[in-house]
């Protein structure tokens, strides 16, 4: 896999996936590459595919054809247990934070399985809720903090390993505009400082704008006139 602190190409090749015995296409020969530590919207109307793309880069799901390379390694040939634990960083648009833990201990809850120190996992979950702003609620439970803070919590949770990608499925649909656009900038700063690639999907060309570039799709298929990075 490529090296941390630089993030993973994604290569979606000739990708289809079908429903009910091949009678419902929900993507149809979907093809593009994202450059490692560029940040692309994936929009279109709902329906059109969005979320079943970004689960199946993040392997929560298998195209029926086509294939999906990650920093160089076919997805399907990879662990997809480790492959989310390690690889991959999922945002939410409804956070799906554990109620009945603190802050810091969602945070904690990815790194749970690599075997690490209990002073290690918390020390580096503080220091990422203070990358996001809340260093002062580590103790607070999730019903007690903003949407924004919510969501907050999710995308430090996310970052709990390092992620070569991150995958953000409307992480801002839940929030009021103010919330928005810091959890906006936010993922701009996750980018920018730690060089993670960022794929975000939305229904929203204002927030789909604030990428490098936008990916837009319409009953299954890329119709972007050009997939390709923008020059310089």
């Amino acid at each position: 896999m490529t090296e941390r602190g630089v993030g993973a190409e994604v290569v979606v090749d000739h990708v289809s996936r079908s429903f009910e015995e091949g009678r419902i296409s929900a993507l149809v020969d979907v093809s593009f590459r994202v450059q490692p530590g560029e940040f692309v919207s994936i929009t279109g109307p709902s329906g059109c595919g969005k979320s079943t793309l970004l689960n199946l880069i993040g392997a929560l799901d298998r195209p029926s054809a086509g294939e999906i390379l990650v920093g160089g390694e076919r997805i399907a040939d990879l662990d997809g247990a480790r492959y989310r634990g390690t690889v991959v960083g999922f945002v939410f648009q409804f956070h799906n934070l554990i109620a009945t833990l603190t802050a810091l201990e969602n945070v904690q809850v990815p790194m749970l399985g690599r075997g690490a120190a209990r002073r290690e996992r918390e020390q580096r979950a503080r220091e990422l809720l203070s990358a996001v702003g809340l260093d002062g609620r580590a103790a607070s439970y999730p019903p007690t903090l903003s949407g924004g803070e919510r969501q907050r919590v999710a995308i430090a949770r996310a970052l709990a390993n390092e992620p070569l990608l991150l995958l953000a499925d409307e992480p801002t649909g839940a929030l009021d505009a103010e919330s928005g656009t810091q959890i906006l900038g936010l993922l701009r700063s996750v980018r920018e400082e730690r060089g993670t690639t960022i794929l975000l999907v939305t229904n929203d060309d204002l927030v789909a704008a604030e990428a490098d570039r936008t990916l837009r799709l319409r009953d299954g298929r890329v119709v972007t006139p050009d997939a390709a990075p923008r020059p310089g």
